[in-house]
């Protein structure tokens, strides 16, 4: 199926505006790849507050040594009646341990219940 050419033309504006700072982003994260993570400089809460709820990931994140994907959702798909996204975290986790890394869902937006 072919995209629509609006679409498509609009995503090829997107990729050529953001072709400069998207490669500056890349270079930085090859850079942190083979740099490693100094996650020492955090304070205390902050570092035991980023991998609190990480379950059988805790280790590796506190560790340091594998690559920790961020999910930052701006939906509020997971506690929905519906949860149009509420396997994907837990299937990332999973694909993300099956190559040395881990992952963290950020909510960014307040659950409804949440007022």
């Amino acid at each position: 199926m072919a995209l629509h050419p609006v679409v498509a033309r609009v995503t090829d504006r997107i990729v050529a505006r953001s072709a400069q700072t998207r490669a500056a982003y890349l270079d930085l994260i090859g850079r942190a790849r083979h740099e490693g993570l100094d996650r020492p400089k955090l304070s205390c809460g902050n570092l035991a507050h980023g991998f609190a709820a990480a379950g059988e990931d805790k280790l590796a994140i506190r560790a340091g040594k594998a690559m920790n994907i961020g999910i930052v959702t701006a939906f509020n798909d997971m506690l929905s009646a519906h949860q149009p996204y509420g396997r994907y975290p837990e299937q990332i986790k999973l694909f993300a341990r099956e190559v040395g890394a881990t992952a963290q869902v950020a909510g960014g937006v307040p659950a409804m219940c949440d007022g």
